[in-house]
């Protein structure tokens, strides 16, 4: 079966602000979100996004933070303590966002011969996202075809081949600064690079930004609006994307799933 595989080619899958443990209600915002209807999209889009993508031996799991509401026992946000709408506990937070990462790691390593998960620094699980960076670390520390960005900083850099690709939240970057910052921390895999691209989040909407340096993406969430979003009147899409980087020549194909 890996034979069929393109070596030229990698598969970003790209996931942001997931806000897993987040509770939304229709009667706000047109959408309900808890545990059980965000297990649900995360599975249906991973399945449909691997199906449907182009066949490649490599994988980029590039989860660019916010993938858990909150950061501890209290549902608050981390540095301002803003009190959030949570659908469950944190255990069973963390129990759900293990299994889940766990099942979507599983589901790529059958269909590409390597996986390289991201799991950024978020504003809303800047402790979580240490954890869950380590416990996976550790528990693919025996699998040659897993690697895992351990990375302590919230910038992270994947080179490959002509092309490389960076990741922030965007949290302590905007898309509009971000880039020297990707360059001054990584000047090797920026000077060997044609083509060079970076990837945010946290504003939950889609950007574009072409720099001197680098084309900057800010992307989508698959997540609904909570009351916090609904009341700041920000409307955003709902999707995420497949984009695919071929070695010699950027960006060639990408994948939109609402």
């Amino acid at each position: 079966k890996n034979k069929e595989l393109s070596k030229d080619l990698v598969n970003q899958y790209t996931l942001t602000d997931f806000h897993l443990g987040m509770m939304a209600v229709p009667s706000e915002g047109g959408q309900e979100w808890d545990m059980k209807k965000a297990e649900e999209t995360i599975t249906k889009f991973f399945d449909y996004a691997i199906q449907t993508s182009p066949k490649t031996e490599t994988a980029i799991f590039a989860q660019l933070g916010d993938f858990l509401h909150w950061d501890g026992l209290d549902a608050v946000t981390p540095q301002s303590k803003h009190v959030l709408d949570a659908s469950t506990r944190y255990t069973d937070l963390v129990r759900l966002s293990i299994k889940i990462v766990k099942n979507i790691i599983q589901k790529l390593l059958e269909n590409h011969k390597y996986v390289h998960v991201i799991m950024a620094e978020g504003n809303h699980d800047l402790a979580s996202s240490v954890w869950l960076r380590e416990t996976f670390n550790v528990f693919y520390s025996e699998e040659p075809r897993v690697t895992i960005d351990t990375t302590a900083h919230p910038y992270y850099c994947f080179p490959w081949g002509k092309t490389t690709l960076f990741f922030h939240h965007a949290h302590k970057r905007k898309m509009t600064n971000v880039d020297t910052v990707f360059v001054s921390y990584y000047k090797n895999e920026y000077a060997s690079a044609d083509y060079v691209y970076g990837h945010t989040g946290h504003l939950h909407s889609m950007k574009v930004l072409e720099t001197n340096l680098m084309s900057i993406e800010q992307h989508n969430t698959l997540a609904p609006k909570d009351a916090y979003a609904v009341r700041g009147g920000w409307n955003s899409l709902r999707n995420s994307k497949v984009i695919t980087y071929h070695k010699m020549f950027g960006e060639v194909d990408r994948r939109t799933i609402n």
